[in-house]
């Protein structure tokens, strides 16, 4: 099974893929979409929502996923940047949708709760146990791309299929 992992953003969507084969979980790739506001340094977040969609579509046919797990949104202090990543969210999770793949949805606290027993974890013992379950010699980066296998190596918890 194929599960495409999502660290959703509107400048920067983390992505990482893994295939579960015999209890084994290979890595297959993780990288970012990147977007950039206007050259007037004004955002036009329709081009950028569709950069998203475009280059999203790219790697859902290149891994070909069975299953897509985005991050739930956790935010409390920047209203109007969460507004925005809602918004990339929810053209990820329709282009996903569109695209046939079944959707789960993790929260950032069972990421952290599923790879170091603690749902208050710090990025640094998120990573570093990363690394651990999925046998990589360096973090992935950038963080976006480490957070991504993150949440797809979170799925393949019984608790979440």
């Amino acid at each position: 099974m194929k599960i495409l992992g999502i660290d959703p953003g509107y400048g920067r969507v983390g992505y990482g893929c893994i295939e579960v084969i015999n209890d084994q979980v290979v890595v297959l790739g993780s990288g970012v979409i990147t977007t950039m506001p206007g050259e007037t340094g004004a955002e036009n977040m329709g081009e950028r929502l569709g950069e998203i969609r475009r280059d999203l579509l790219v790697i859902l046919e290149r891994f070909k996923p069975d299953k897509v797990a985005v991050e739930e949104l956790f935010f409390v202090q920047n209203v109007t940047t969460g507004i925005k990543v809602a918004e990339a969210r929810g053209v990820i999770l329709v282009t996903c949708y569109e695209a046939g793949c079944e959707l789960v949805d993790v929260q950032p606290t069972q990421v952290k709760m599923a790879l170091t027993g603690f749902g208050r974890a710090d990025k640094k013992q998120v990573t570093e146990m990363l690394v651990k379950v999925l046998q990589l010699t360096t973090i992935p980066t950038p963080d976006d791309a480490a957070d991504a296998l993150a949440i797809a190596w979170t799925t393949t918890l019984k608790r979440l299929k």
